[in-house]
């Protein structure tokens, strides 16, 4: 008899014609994906010896195609790398430039998930429902936070047409009410085209302590101190290329990689930090002209542009106090060093295609920023982003006492708007402003050194993030497809970029693009430029009612930075282009305008779908972890009860029995050396212990905390009642709570504290895990 390993391997080599000889792809028709297989043969022959099988069926990509990369970094502007005339070098960006070609008039839509959503679809991106951020969507078509199957993304174009496809960092486009393991997957990465998806689903995090998924698995983080989440995408990325590499080495990959960076929080090791120590002393003021000038100087700004003014609220730096000017050069320090570090770990992925033989036919678009860089900062930054949300502002002071902890774990730092506009230089606004070129001009460099022969050159043709599907699929030969997975398509409205290849004169083919972000607004057409800032980021309400704003006109053609308003000068071409605006907006889903943003976060009152469905009342056990505030009870700005049944071990209990939060605000029930105990966390500034005297002995115990809140108006605070099987154990006050948010990215854990710790004493992650048995916990509010 032959010996089992011996026929496993002769059938291996039975196998093995009958992929090489499987059907040319290059007689598919790709219009309809996924391909339809070929009509399935029927057989009248007993024995199958006697039968030739019929040729394999599979789609593979068209014959030399490239590996795809895209590269978005996060609220990085125009004016931060030095490949477009910033102060922060990024050699990896430099390296793409000048291997490639720079372009200089690439927009975004200003704001993160639209500009993803777009990016990824060639869609504008109220057309794919993305017309604020997810956590703020409506019921509005065009802003429902849902992308539909209408608009099929680019990563999955390419997956149905044999690429590997994966997807690291921030994702920011799953609807905020999707994002738990109820679902639905939908707009999860993995069925969004990804076969694979390592990072984040929300629109930040906390690089020293982020909650993940490896697809729609949660990750255990590592108890390694150093830590930090862009080096772990990195490494999750280098590994994924060279093993699709080993495997199956004819294969095309589509690698997304998009870090948290420059997103706040600004996190960054040490040692890169102290490289950029006194490098803004210079301040705001003068970095905008330095930028200017050598922006003019590369070439990536025409000779003659002047600074576009800056917002009235933008202090002058020669009037802050020696205090602030300490305050912000540091934080400049911090964001400086994370854009740096975050473009060095960029390289490390990229040399992964390096390693394997195959950068040479790599097709790499390297987009600096998603928008501009952040005004969210306000007057003077902060020391923790959440304090914005909760409406509670930080002063220089007391953020001076952590101005060397800056950037580091104990912070969640963000920095003053004074930077963004120096960073957008030569721009006047930030992220936010799509009615600005400082909101969504972000510079692009783009390589594929057997394809473009041009190095180190510029293209001003203008472009903008829909743009860049059509432009992969012109680059691999792929017919943008007519119907994806049984669903007719909306038809891409994006203008491929092939023809700027080898043509830096070649005559602009994108000539109309609206932007729109909660009513601040503009279109572009044919050079000119006609926009009305409604509200900056830090202003709480609109200026004025959007019947009321006033519109300014400007020559893009002459006028780089928009430093020239000629609204008074040619009315009637102003007035041409406002009627083209809501033209274009009635097209594309827009209209009506929604200026409004406090209220979008009362899902009840935009139409947004509610996970808890206005439920007082939530029933959960042990092992229910990673729940995101969307999809867990509001407790804010209300009275609540948590019951808990719990069984102690003997020797006793430790851990978290309820969390939700983490170190910058959040709340934790919990047992520390036996002893139950509520504490609650106001944005890391104050806390409030509510403790037992006695430990819970060993056995079943019910502890019960409930809180009376005070009522008259939010944020307000109450009394606290600790009880123990229903007797009273310790009572205290909470003076103040936070009303708005406690964070984008910790999560309510029953039985555990993932990512930083509520209470410090107890910890988080496996160190906070509840050493005993929690059959049931309940809250409830009122």
């Amino acid at each position: 008899m032959q010996p089992i390993h011996a026929l496993f391997a002769s059938v291996a080599l039975a196998i093995l014609p009958l992929a090489a000889a499987g059907q040319s792809s290059d007689r598919l028709d790709r219009t309809v994906l996924p391909v339809p297989e070929p009509k399935r043969p029927v057989y009248t022959e007993l024995d199958v010896r006697n039968v030739k099988p019929p040729p394999s069926f599979a789609v593979t990509a068209p014959k030399g195609s490239p590996n795809v990369v895209i590269v978005l970094i996060d609220d990085l502007g125009f004016g931060v790398p030095a490949a477009f005339g910033g102060p922060v070098p990024m050699p990896t960006l430099d390296a793409i430039a000048q291997n490639g070609l720079r372009y200089n008039n690439f927009h975004t839509t200003a704001l993160c998930s639209p500009t993803r959503a777009a990016l990824k679809s060639g869609r504008n991106h109220h057309t794919v429902n993305m017309g604020f951020i997810t956590e703020l969507a409506t019921g509005m078509p065009g802003a429902t936070g849902q992308i539909p199957n209408a608009t099929a993304p680019l990563a999955e174009m390419l997956r149905l047409n044999g690429y590997a496809t994966a997807a690291f960092g921030k994702w920011h486009e799953t609807a905020s009410w999707e994002a738990s393991v109820s679902g639905p997957f939908d707009r999860w990465p993995t069925r969004q085209g990804f076969d694979k998806f390592y990072g984040f689903i929300g629109g930040e995090t906390n690089q020293w302590a982020p909650f993940l998924y490896d697809g729609v698995t949660q990750v255990e983080l590592p108890s390694d101190p150093n830590y930090h989440f862009m080096t772990d995408m990195t490494d999750k990325a280098v590994a994924w290329i060279k093993y699709q590499k080993a495997l199956a080495p004819g294969r095309p990959s589509f690698v997304y990689f998009a870090p948290g960076a420059t997103h706040a929080p600004h996190h960054v090791p040490r040692a890169w930090i102290e490289r950029w120590k006194g490098r803004f002393d210079m301040g705001w003021d003068v970095l905008r002209e330095e930028t200017l000038a050598r922006q003019i100087r590369l070439g990536v700004v025409p000779p003659g542009t002047k600074l576009a003014p800056k917002p009235q609220a933008i202090r002058d730096w020669d009037k802050l106090s020696p205090d602030e000017k300490r305050l912000f050069a540091k934080q400049a320090e911090v964001f400086a060093a994370f854009a740096e570090f975050t473009d060095h770990e960029i390289g490390r992925m990229l040399k992964a295609f390096e390693a394997v033989g195959e950068a040479d036919n790599t097709l790499v678009f390297y987009i600096a920023g998603d928008n501009g860089t952040s005004g969210e900062g306000g007057a003077n930054g902060m020391f923790n982003e959440y304090t914005y949300f909760n409406g509670v502002q930080e002063k220089v002071e007391d953020m001076l006492k952590l101005v060397d902890k800056w950037g580091g774990p104990e912070t969640y730092p963000h920095m003053a708007a004074g930077w963004a506009v120096a960073l957008n230089a030569p721009f006047g606004w930030m992220k936010q402003v799509p009615s600005d070129f400082g909101g969504t001009r972000n510079g692009m460099a783009v390589s594929w050194p057997k394809r473009i022969k041009a190095r180190s050159e510029i293209r001003p043709q203008f472009g903008h993030v829909i743009d860049v599907a059509p432009t992969i699929l012109q680059a691999i030969g792929l017919p943008e497809p007519k119907v994806v997975n049984g669903t007719r398509q909306i038809p891409m409205e994006g203008t491929s970029l092939v023809y700027t290849f080898d043509d830096a004169k070649a005559k602009d083919r994108h000539v109309t693009q609206y932007f729109e972000i909660a009513g601040n607004r503009a279109i572009y057409h044919d050079g000119w430029f006609a926009r009305t800032i409604h509200k900056a980021p830090w202003e709480p309400k609109p200026r004025q009612p959007l019947q009321q704003d006033v519109w300014e006109l400007y020559d893009t053609r002459a006028d780089f930075s928009l430093a020239q308003d000629l609204a008074a000068k040619q009315p009637k071409k102003l007035a041409e282009l406002k009627a083209l605006f809501m033209k274009e907006a009635a097209k594309h889903h827009v209209l009506p305008l929604d200026d409004r943003f406090l209220e979008r976060t009362d899902a009840h009152a935009v139409g947004r779908p509610d996970l808890m469905g206005g439920r007082n009342s939530l029933t959960l056990a042990e092992g229910m972890t990673g729940m995101m505030e969307a999809v867990f009870i509001n407790v804010k700005n209300r009275s609540k009860t948590i019951t808990a049944d719990v069984e102690v071990p003997q020797g006793g209990a430790n851990g978290t029995i309820l969390a939700q939060g983490g170190r910058f605000g959040g709340w934790s029930l919990y047992v520390k050396d036996g002893v139950p105990g509520y504490e609650y966390n106001f944005l890391g500034l104050q806390r409030t212990s509510i403790a037992a005297q006695k430990p819970l002995a060993p056995g079943k115990h019910t502890v019960r905390f409930d809180f009376a809140y005070d009522g008259g108006g939010p944020a307000k605070g109450g009394v606290g009642t600790l009880s123990v099987d229903g007797e009273k154990v310790a009572e205290g006050r909470i003076p103040v709570t936070q009303a708005g948010i406690f964070s984008a990215d910790e999560t309510a854990d029953v039985g555990i504290d993932l990512g930083t710790p509520v209470v410090e004493a107890v910890g988080a992650e496996a160190k906070s895990r509840f050493t005993g048995r929690i059959p049931k916990v309940t809250v409830e509010t009122r």
